[in-house]
Order: C-alpha cells, then structure tokens, then sequence
C-alpha cells in the first residue's frame, strides 16, 4: 500500500514585497495626480496678476524718480493705465499705454488711501503708504427672465440651423 506523504505545512498565503511596493507607488502615482488637479486656479491667478502689477508699480516709480515727473496708477474699468509716464510710441509695452487684466475677472481696489481714485508713485524718494484690494470678480448671475430668453434663442437657432442645413450631423444644440 501506497500512502501519500501528509503536508504538514500549509501553503504561503500573502503578498510578496515586490507587489506591495507596485502598489504603493501605484498609489503614490495616483494621489500626486489627482493634487496637481485640484490645485486653485483662482488663487494662483490672483497671485499672477500681483506679481505683474507689482513690477509695473516699481517700473513706473523707477521711471517718475529718474525723470522727475509725477506717475499716477488709477484702475479702469477692464484694467489699469499709469497717468504721467512719458509716452513712447515705438515700445508698445511702454506704460503710458492701457493695460487690460490678464484674466477679466480680476479686479482692484485702492484701499488706502482711503477714498483715493489714484495711486501717486512719484517722483519724491518717500512717499504715504498705499495700498490695494485685489480679489476676482464673480460673473454675473442671470435672472430667470435671461435664462428663458437665452433658452429661447438657443431653440430658434437650433431651428434656423435645421432649416438651412438639414444634412449636417452631428451638430448638436440643446435648449434645456
């Protein structure tokens, strides 16, 4: 009689350390991934638009110190302009030009002086503090009244579009 030679020992259950270092960097992949897309976008504008206005300011101080001419900063409806820079028309980043805000939802604020319509950046060496208020304008929230007609007008154009052009496909306007 043959008899089976009886196991002792169970098989090894488990993982091997190369397949949990697979999967911690798997892991570590993924969340590295998902932080650079959930960075803010709004903060990291801001932080743009300041850096430029920053170095515009001292540009424009530098220019009224060395020319002797008083430059004043004053924001505008869709930016800046530096009032009392000398004008040069062959540079077209001079700052006697109008500048616009890299990201239309940026707005500015003079702060302090309170009250003030303008920034004075010189020509004196010392000068009161001064400060600005920046922060991101909010679109403009629609009324129901806008929502409708703007729904409306998205369903005629759907119409007028399939009336001229019936044998275009795949063009798709949803008036929901």
């Amino acid at each position: 009689m043959l008899s089976t030679p009886s196991r002792t020992s169970s098989p090894q259950r488990g993982f091997t350390l190369l397949e949990l270092m697979v999967v911690v960097s798997i892991v570590a992949l993924a969340t590295a991934g998902v932080s650079l897309t959930l960075r803010d976008n709004d903060g990291n504008r801001l932080e743009t638009e300041a850096l430029r206005l920053s170095a515009l300011l001292e540009s424009a101080r530098a220019q009224s110190r060395s020319s002797g001419v008083p430059v004043y900063w004053r924001p505008t409806a869709e930016g800046f302009e530096f009032l009392g820079a000398p004008a040069r028309p062959q540079a077209p980043a001079s700052l006697a030009n109008e500048r616009s805000w890299l990201h239309p939802e940026t707005r500015v604020q003079i702060a302090q002086p309170t009250g003030a319509s303008s920034l004075v950046l010189g020509p004196e060496p010392l000068i009161a503090a001064q400060r600005l208020r920046r922060e991101r304008r909010e679109p403009p929230v629609l009324t129901a009244e806008e929502q409708r007609v703007g729904r409306s007008a998205c369903g005629q154009l759907a119409e007028e579009l399939a009336a001229v052009a019936p044998h275009l496909v795949g063009i798709a306007i949803h008036a929901d």
